[in-house]
This record gives C-alpha cells, sequence and structure tokens, in this order.
C-alpha cells in the first residue's frame, strides 16, 4: 500500500531515473516507494532525533501545567508529543498529566498530533488545516478567537527540532504569553558517510530527482556540503535536477539556500511526493534540459 496515497491516484513512472531520499527513520520505506514508481532509489539518511541533554523546560512546563499556569497547549508534532510525554511521566503519573490536558485548550498543528491526542482521549479546540504550517496554525487560531482567544492567555508550545520564530512571534502579537517548550532535536547521522556520497554523486550529474520531506534535510545537506567545499558545485547541480518539496514550509527553506523547488505535492504526504514527482519527473527535466 502506498504511503499517504489514495487508490484512485493517477500512476506515473520515473522510467529509471536515479531518485534520491534523504529519509532516515522512513528511508526503507522511502526505498521501496521510489522502487515501485520505476525509479532507482538512493536513500541517503540526513537526520536522527536525540532527546535534549536537559530536559528542563519540559520538566518546568509538566509542573507549571499541573499547577494551573497554562491556559493552552500546542502540539506541532505527533513524535513530540509522545516525547514530551515520556519526559512528564518521570514526575508525574501519564493519566494526571492528560487530566490536565483536558482542563485546557489544545490545539494540534496537523494529522499526526490529532492522532496521538485523539489516542489520550484529550479534546482539541483547534487543529491547522493543510498544509498544516504556522500561519495555518495562526489563521485557525485567528477563527477561532471569540471561543479561544489569545490576548492575556499562557500558551505553551511544544517545539520539534529547531524553534519556530514566526510562530512564537505571532503568538506574542496577540497578546499571548508564551512559553516554548523543546522536547528533542535533529542531529546529523553517526554515520555522514551516505550523506557525504550523495552529495558527490549530485555534484557528479549521477542522480536525476532529490526528494525532501523536512527543512532540516535542507539544512544537514548544505551543512555537510560546505564541509566537503562542495556547496557552489551541489547547487549547480540540484538546478539542473528535478527537486521536490513535502510542502510549504521544507519549499520556504528550500529557497532560502537557493534550491529552488519545482514541484509541491496536492497534499503534503509522502506518497503524493512520490507519485506526483513520479509523474511529472520527465516533462521538469526535459524543460530545465532545454532552457540549459
Amino acid at each position: 500500500m502506498m504511503v499517504g496515497m489514495e487508490r484512485d491516484q493517477p500512476r506515473g513512472s520515473f522510467d529509471g531515473l536515479r531518485v534520491l531520499s534523504l529519509e532516515s527513520r522512513r528511508g526503507v520505506e522511502m526505498g521501496k516507494l521510489i522502487a515501485s514508481y520505476g525509479g532507482e532509489a538512493v536513500v541517503a539518511p540526513s537526520m536522527r532525533e536525540i532527546p535534549l541533554e536537559t530536559n528542563t523546560a519540559a520538566l518546568a512546563f509538566a509542573r507549571s501545567l499541573e499547577a494551573g499556569g497554562f491556559d493552552m497547549v500546542i502540539f506541532l508534532t505527533g513524535v513530540g508529543a509522545r516525547a514530551l510525554a515520556r519526559v512528564v511521566e518521570t514526575i508525574y503519573p501519564l493519566e494526571e498529566y492528560l487530566v490536565a490536558l483536558r482542563k485546557i485548550a489544545v490545539v494540534a498543528r496537523g494529522p499526526k498530533p490529532v492522532a496521538v491526542l485523539r489516542e489520550w482521549n484529550v479534546p482539541i479546540a483547534v487543529t491547522a488545516p493543510e498544509p498544516n504550517t504556522w500561519r495555518e496554525l495562526l489563521r485557525a487560531l485567528d477563527e477561532n478567537a471569540a471561543a479561544w482567544p489569545l490576548n492575556g492567555k499562557r500558551v505553551a508550545v511544544q517545539e520539534y527540532g529547531v524553534s519556530n520564530p514566526e510562530l512564537l512571534a505571532g503568538l506574542a502579537e496577540r497578546g499571548a504569553q508564551v512559553t516554548s517548550v523543546p522536547v528533542y532535536e535533529w542531529a546529523l547521522p553517526a554515520d555522514t558517510g551516505p550523506l557525504r556520497s550523495a552529495i558527490t554523486a549530485i555534484v557528479r550529474n549521477e542522480i536525476d530527482v532529490i526528494l525532501f520531506t523536512t527543512a532540516t534535510q535542507a539544512d544537514h545537506l548544505l551543512q555537510i556540503a560546505v564541509e566537503m567545499n562542495e556547496k557552489s558545485a551541489l547547487l549547480g547541480a540540484l538546478s539542473r535536477m528535478m527537486v521536490a518539496s513535502i510542502g510549504p514550509t521544507t519549499s520556504e527553506r528550500l529557497r532560502e539556500f537557493g534550491m529552488t523547488p519545482d514541484l509541491e505535492p496536492s497534499h503534503p504526504k509522502m506518497g503524493y511526493l512520490v507519485s506526483e514527482a513520479a509523474q511529472r519527473s520527465a516533462e521538469i527535466l526535459q524543460r530545465k534540459n532545454t532552457a540549459r
């Protein structure tokens, strides 16, 4: 079964093109998905999740929540929601934590935190629509301001990987007293060999399509390219390849680095990304080659 795919989605083919994925946790799955669409999959893990060395912010959040110190909690990721719960469980029983969450407004950025909160039977006051970026989240909060006002409210934000200054600033501009709660961060993989080999292959024009499923993949690709003194060569090679991005947040980061995405899927899901990249790869690469 294709990940995140609907059965009636039109099927395309990479027709033997060399397709690079930077997935880590779902790398095997992504490789099989690319192959099922006729691509020659190259998977180079680009990141790993690691707990923060100290969980002081998360523990302080737990104690404040227990004491009634928050009016709203915003969950940005499912993985982060679970990681935060594991930290909280070091000082409070899980059910006690969930009871505290049920007493306040709980907001979810997208389907993954929604699934976790439903599993916990925690009511969700506001959910951001696709493509689930901080912009949609703030817009959803604005649309629900009558029921869940932000002005003067104490709002905790479960952060993922890197901080989201735009979201934090947007909440503060609406009068919220914001507390960021970092739970985990992204690091380079323990073995950067595959990522270095992928950069070499890109520079040698041995890759046709690259798929980005998170902005952090772009961060780490550039970080290693700089270490290898291959940044300029990498960016030049990417301009000749098809660059596919999972959605607006990732595309924004790519543009900051000078990597212009050629495609975003109709839905920000892995299956749609691969399917629609397969459908359009030949056309996009032909256009790029003609323009050179």
